[in-house]
C-alpha cells in the first residue's frame, strides 16, 4: 500500500529514539489507563523491533509505534496516536508504513492483539483488513486488578 497523505501537510516517519522516550511517555499515559513503562520502550529498541515515531508540524508528536518481527511475520506491538490528534489518519498511515516494512522484511502475515473493549482501535483495524483470529483470555490489566480480554488480529500481507 502506498503511504497516504491526506490530513496532514507535514507528516514524518523516524526512527525512535531513547532520547524521545519523555515525549513518548507523555502521550503513553494520556492514552492508556495501562500504559508500556519506560522500561518497555527501551527494552524494545535494544532488541532492535522496527520502532517509529510520527511528527508534524514544528515537530508534534502525533504518533509511534513498535513492531516485532519474526519469520514469515511482524507482530505490532504498540501503535498509538496522540488523544489530541486522534481522527486525522494518522493510524492508517502509520499502519501503512507497518505494512511496508513488513512486506519488506520478506512478513507474510502481520499479528496483533486489542483490548476486547477498545472498539474504536478494532473499528481501524477491521476497516483496514484486519481479521479477528481468536481471543486471549485475560490478557490485558484492568480497573480493580481484574484483566480484560484481548482480541487477535491478522493481516494477510
Amino acid at each position: 500500500m502506498a503511504l497516504r497523505t491526506e490530513h496532514a501537510a507535514v507528516r514524518r516517519l523516524l526512527p525512535m529514539t531513547v532520547a524521545q522516550l519523555d515525549r513518548i511517555l507523555a502521550v503513553e499515559t494520556t492514552a492508556y489507563e495501562f500504559p508500556w513503562t519506560r522500561g518497555n520502550f527501551i527494552d524494545s529498541l535494544h532488541a532492535g523491533y522496527l520502532a517509529r515515531v510520527l511528527l508534524g508540524e514544528r515537530d508534534a508528536l502525533l504518533g509511534y509505534f513498535v513492531a516485532m518481527s519474526g519469520p514469515a511475520e511482524m507482530h505490532l506491538l504498540n501503535i498509538t496516536v496522540a488523544p489530541a490528534h486522534q481522527g486525522q489518519g494518522h493510524a492508517w498511515y502509520m499502519l501503512d508504513a507497518l505494512v511496508d516494512a513488513a512486506r519488506a522484511e520478506g512478513a507474510l502475515q502481520l499479528w496483533l492483539e486489542v483490548r476486547q473493549g477498545n472498539r474504536r482501535a478494532r473499528q481501524v483495524y477491521e476497516r483496514y483488513g484486519f481479521e479477528n483470529v481468536g481471543v486471549r483470555r485475560r490478557y490485558y490489566p484492568a480497573a480493580g486488578g481484574t484483566r480484560e480480554d484481548a482480541i487477535v488480529m491478522s493481516l494477510a500481507l
